[in-house]
């Protein structure tokens, strides 16, 4: 049984839909169906949920709004017309005007968009609608309730063999719809993945799987065929993007595999994301590399410290008390490293650098900003000797600078920083020697 979720640009117009109804017929094991909301047909358009939150903000400050809807209103009915669908989306829109202007939550707003492309979706493939709301479940905070979501889905679904379920959204127990983070579709589908406890959770986009490397850096970057959940939550917090972050665990935790595919080129496998890597050698000692920009490194120096019991907590307690999250804590004998974003430290800075000095009685703190964290990812470093010493080889050959290093124990990935100024070309530098030598 597969599970398929579909993004916002593979059901942006009719055309597109024509797209998503081949690929779901194409194989009878695809039976339930998430859409998201229609994205952008092309440059300069807009996407759909981008226009209901505009239309929540101008209802919220007492702006007109109904104009919005409008233009909202024509992209589905485009979409209807062209597809000969007999939906009401007249009497839908009107429902929602009236409850904005009585004053309903901006997430029910948002939601909106999924929840109309799910009927139109459910209409072309001529499957039941299910609205998310029955089954997708949150508590009063927002909070997603994930048992009794895989309780629900699980019931209502085993009495349909075939289902459209919109992605993005859910309700509490009153009632109230909640929506989750921008990307969420992706998440209803791996929960709907495994309440069926689906064979593989497809992942439908406008991408042809996961790059080895951001092709906005190497533009010839490969495409990974295969990759464990492991590797691909390094690569997520690292920058990575293709698939939302949260969406990996309730797959993860069932063992169904996620394979990310290409709406608009089917025929490629895509990426295939597992809980363990198969037992073929991967065909690169690295998956991939991920990083971005924007981090400062607050290095604090002390004789001893080592010997000093609590002291490391005590930096942390500053850090803290500050609210600030931390992302790494590279140290030496008499040196700790805390690498903090920067958008987060800005407000805080001289508090922290204060309250460190107030807790610890350093030697000096010093504060490194601009820099750039890359994480070089693959099960198979823990294989192969030297890796580190290539890695680093194939920085310091470009004259670079390598700030701090941070690696796992288990040898999943090497972080290292490097200044802004030379993000590209260390990203370069490491493809250039594990993938093309």
């Amino acid at each position: 049984m597969l599970v398929s979720k579909f993004g916002g640009s593979s059901l942006a117009d009719a055309e597109q839909f024509r797209k998503v109804k081949e690929i779901v017929l194409a194989d009878k094991n695809r039976k339930y169906i998430i859409p998201s909301a229609p994205g952008k047909r092309g440059e300069g358009d807009e996407k759909i949920t981008d226009l209901l939150y505009q239309a929540a903000a101008c209802r919220q400050v007492g702006s007109p709004f109904l104009h919005l809807l409008e233009r909202i209103r024509y992209r589905y009915e485009r979409i209807a017309q062209d597809l000969e669908l007999d939906v009401p989306l007249e009497q839908e829109f009107t429902v929602i005007a009236s409850k904005m202007m009585s004053g309903v939550s901006r997430d029910y707003v948002a939601s909106r968009g999924e929840y109309l492309n799910g009927l139109l979706l459910a209409a072309y493939l001529d499957f039941p609608f299910v609205d998310a709301e029955k089954v997708i479940r949150f508590d009063r905070n927002g909070v997603l309730l994930e048992e009794d979501t895989n309780s629900l889905i699980a019931d209502t679904l085993s009495a349909l063999p075939n289902a459209v379920i919109p992605g993005f959204y859910g309700a509490d127990e009153d009632g109230v719809i909640h929506t989750f983070s921008r990307g969420g579709s992706d998440i209803s589908g791996a929960l709907v993945a495994r309440a069926v406890n689906a064979d593989v959770y497809e992942n439908w986009t406008d991408v042809t799987g996961f790059r080895m490397a951001d092709p906005r850096i190497i533009p010839d970057a490969q495409y990974i065929s295969s990759l464990t959940y492991r590797e691909l939550r390094e690569l997520s917090y690292m920058g990575a993007s293709v698939l939302h972050e949260e969406a990996i665990f309730p797959v993860r935790r069932a063992g169904i595999p996620t394979n990310i595919r290409n709406t608009n080129d089917p025929r490629h496998p895509g990426t295939m994301i597992r809980h363990s890597a198969d037992r073929t050698e991967p065909e690169h000692v690295i998956t991939g590399i991920a990083g971005h920009k924007g981090f400062s490194i607050l290095t604090i120096e002390k004789d001893l410290m080592n010997a000093e019991t609590g002291f490391g907590r005590r930096v942390l307690q500053a850090v803290e008390e500050c609210g600030i999250n931390f992302e790494h804590l590279p140290t030496g004998i008499d040196t700790m490293c805390v690498v903090i974003n920067e958008k987060e430290l800005a407000p805080h800075r001289e508090q922290l650098v204060a309250r460190i000095v107030e807790l610890t009685q350093p030697d000096s703190v010093t504060i490194h900003d601009h820099v750039a964290l890359i994480a070089t990812v693959g099960r198979g470093m823990v294989r192969n000797y030297g890796t580190a010493a290539r890695l680093f080889t194939a920085i310091s050959s470009q004259g670079i600078s390598i700030r701090t290093i941070d690696q796992g124990s288990s040898e999943l990935n090497i972080i290292v920083g490097v200044d802004e100024e030379d993000f590209e070309r260390a990203v370069k530098a490491i493809y250039d020697t594990f993938v093309r030598e």
